[in-house]
């Protein structure tokens, strides 16, 4: 039975807790008396770790004990941080390439983790981190984003993590051989920091024989079965929590070498311990996001139908391969490949590099705006360069709505769209046909201004499968048990107003609990838009589970036969009587009369198919030329997430995915320095995007349903920063133009802008 959300924008429950300054964060829940630990990190891009001597560090005040590699293994753990990897284009996996806990013989990166002290007090413990002595001899550092240079790995020759491929080359020549254009474009996706507002931490403890780690991360399952494995125990003497949460971004999705290393300090100690990074600190060792660059070259018929699509990227993993670092640039990249357009042909080839920089993984959007950033550029190059109107151009090329479901050139399931339905709407809404007017209006001002277009498409990603748990409480309140962890998108209100809608419940009544692997089976946490999609299928699921249980223990109850028994959303009736049960009434007259199971329910759900948001955003900018400083002062959205739970929660999540996209365009970027040397390692120096750098947002939506859940939802967490990366990119370029430049690549900073008009023509 299908079943709908009332859509109604329900303020954020959990708002109260966070703006009176409530919250419980990772450093307001330590254990008292947890020891302070600290990281020394290696200031050394590139070397061999000639000397590591910690005998002073072990005997200063305060100090309880004193990690390295050499320590680690004397205790017996010697294991190796985890790393997906993807197939070569020779069918072989890509080699592996061993990154220990505290760096083992060299070092590779700036931050890299060498040692890890805990005692008594912060302070004590960095002092003593200051007295290890350190030395390092250097080795050339590799920065370049190309094959070749100072080997990183033995086991990676030319600094090759991988070359791997999706279509037939072959068939792609043959394409390009054929056609009436052939167009092929250079693009770069810079390097950003993730920089949530709260940084990494995490804190362990011995509890009843077994390891509490609690950590802000993005769920808590993976993490569990990893820390497991390296300790060497049982899952079932690991218990991970995850508190509230300040921000992940898929930057806290995966496990750092810190959690493994409180989880053993916890152990070797019996007593907890405590970790938090700062915001340099952050900057330095956070997994990185983007940083690629790509030819993208388009084959079209003399109609201007794109024929066959292209993509060669070289990919940056920074010194290491990220736990998720591979797929994402890889079969990530690929699920979107070819964007709303009807191309028959695709091939798209990545090849991996190693250099010497923090590694880089998983960030808003992992693979899909990378992919949609390339495409949609190469779109508007395309248009310019043919002289014909990017929208038209667009339009012409779009998948039909009468060819879904469509399978992709890379072999991908498209459930439904109606994509020429979503630019419509947008041109409506932007006013586009006044735009020419507003150039003017600018131009008369000394300023140029430019008119960027984003047409993008996503698939939510991660485990198809997920828990729900309902308890009914003796004072009849109800908890919601999830297997997703909120860092700030409003779960809480959103996953009770659903099971509210669902079930007649009263909302205020409804506790939503998450972030405690001994509270439901399995979860998958949060990542790839899955959330509320994949949890409120689950708990549909359990509603529908739940509703044929108490029906049939109201028929038994009553003496009436089950099939007389209705649920109508908010109350059980009985056929032929007046008797109305509230869900509460039910589970109340299920507590007297014993029936234990009724009051405690789980049930998961596993989606068959991905569902796909999509929408077209417009960005407009004005550029001094004088200056170069550039502003984005105009932003309109129109997106497809089929049926919303909550619109108004929806809005905030695309205009924070707005922000960070618009945030990487215009400023954001991360140099080093030719010795591998973080220069961008605090806000002084790394820009990120305030009030007055964004305009107001122009959000609107279409409904078309997916047929991909019962629910009809499409997931929105990281639509937001898919679009807005090409529409501000393409109105810079947009504005540009008429100056004679021919190619603008993020960030558009003032010094960047002004250099292009400078070296136009």
């Amino acid at each position: 039975m299908e079943k709908f959300g009332k859509s109604q924008s329900v303020l954020r429950r959990e708002d109260d807790r966070f703006l009176t300054g409530r919250g419980q964060y990772v450093d307001d829940t330590t254990p008292e008396g947890a020891l302070h630990g600290y990281v020394l990190r290696s200031s050394y891009a590139h070397g061999v770790i000639t000397a590591l001597d910690t005998q002073e560090a072990e005997e200063a005040e305060g100090v309880h004990l004193v990690l390295t590699a050499a320590a680690l293994e004397t205790a017996g753990l010697s294991g190796k941080m985890e790393a997906s990897l993807v197939k070569n284009q020779d069918g072989q996996l890509a080699p592996n390439t061993d990154r220990f806990l505290l760096a083992k013989d060299k070092v590779r990166f700036v931050g890299e983790p060498v040692a890890m002290v805990f005692a008594e007090t912060y302070a004590q413990a960095r002092a003593a981190a200051d007295m290890i002595e350190l030395e390092v001899d250097d080795l050339p550092v590799h920065l370049e984003l190309q094959p070749g240079g100072p080997n990183l790995h033995e086991a990676a020759p030319n600094n090759v993590a991988f070359d791997w491929a999706l279509g037939d080359s072959a068939q792609m020549e043959a394409v390009k051989a054929k056609a009436a254009h052939v167009l092929s474009f250079e693009i770069s996706d810079n390097r950003v920091i993730c920089n949530s507002m709260e940084p990494r931490g995490c804190w362990a403890d011995i509890e009843d024989g077994r390891v509490h780690l609690c950590v802000n991360g993005q769920g808590v399952w993976s993490q569990k079965g990893q820390l497991a494995k390296m300790l060497g125990l049982p899952e079932s003497e690991i218990r991970v929590t995850n508190p509230d949460v300040g921000g992940g971004f898929g930057m806290k999705a995966m496990a750092y070498p810190e959690y493994f290393l409180a989880g053993q300090a916890a152990r070797m100690l019996n007593r907890s311990v405590r970790w938090m990074s700062d915001r340099s600190e952050a900057m330095l060792s956070d997994n990185g996001g983007r940083d690629l660059t790509s030819t993208a070259t388009l084959a079209l018929d003399a109609d201007h139908k794109i024929i066959g699509y292209q993509v060669h990227t070289l990919a940056n993993m920074g010194a290491y391969s990220g736990q998720f670092a591979q797929p994402i640039q890889t079969q990530l990249f690929s699920k979107v490949l070819t964007g709303l357009y009807d191309i028959p042909v695709a091939h798209l080839q990545v090849t991996g590099i190693y250099t010497n920089t923090t590694q880089v993984d998983a960030y808003r959007g992992a693979g899909r705006p990378e992919a949609i950033y390339v495409l949609e550029r190469a779109m508007d190059y395309a248009a310019r360069a043919l002289g014909i109107d990017a929208w038209d151009f667009r339009r012409r090329n779009f998948i039909a709505p009468e060819k879904f479901p469509y399978k992709t050139a890379s072999q991908v399931r498209y459930d439904v769209g109606d994509f020429g339905l979503v630019l419509d709407r947008l041109a409506q809404e932007a006013a586009r046909d006044d735009f020419e007017a507003r150039r003017a209006a600018s131009a008369q001002k000394g300023l140029l201004r430019g008119l960027g277009l984003c047409c993008y498409i996503e698939s939510i990603l991660g485990n198809p499968t997920e828990t729900s748990r309902v308890v009914f409480q003796a004072d009849g309140s109800v908890d919601l048990y999830v297997g997703t962890q909120s860092g700030g998108q409003g779960h809480e209100t959103v996953y009770a107003q659903y099971l509210a809608d669902q079930t007649g419940l009263p909302v205020d009544q409804i506790n939503v609990i998450q972030g405690d692997s001994d509270l439901i089976p399995t979860g998958g946490g949060t990542g790839g838009s899955r959330s509320a999609t994949v949890q409120n299928s689950a708990t549909l699921a359990l509603v529908t589970v739940m509703t044929e249980a108490y029906k049939l223990f109201l028929a038994e109850h009553h003496e009436a036969d089950s099939a007389d028994v209705s649920f109508d959303d908010e109350v059980f009736r009985i056929a032929g009587s007046n008797v109305v049960f509230s869900w509460l009434d039910a589970a109340k007259l299920a507590r007297e009369a014993g029936q234990s199971a009724l009051l405690d329910v789980t049930q998961s759900a596993t989606l068959d198919d991905l569902s796909f948001p999509n929408g077209a955003h417009l960005a407009e900018v004005e550029v001094d030329p004088q200056t170069g400083q550039s502003q984005v002062v105009r932003y309109v959205i129109v997106d497809d997430f089929g049926y919303l739970l909550n619109p108004m929660l929806v809005e905030g999540q695309v205009h924070g995915g707005v922000v960070q996209g618009l945030g990487q365009a215009m400023m954001e970027h991360v140099v080093y320095d030719d010795n591998g040397q973080l220069l961008t390692a605090s806000f002084m120096d790394y820009g990120m995007p305030r009030a007055a750098d964004v305009p107001m947002f122009d959000f609107n939506s279409v409904v078309v349903p997916s047929t991909a859940n019962p629910i009809g939802m499409k997931g929105c967490g990281e639509a937001g920063t898919i679009g807005s990366m090409a529409a501000v990119s393409n109105a810079v370029m947009d504005a540009l133009a008429s100056k004679g430049v021919t190619r603008a690549d993020m960030p558009f900073t003032p010094q960047r802008v002004w250099s292009m008009l400078q070296n136009a023509g």
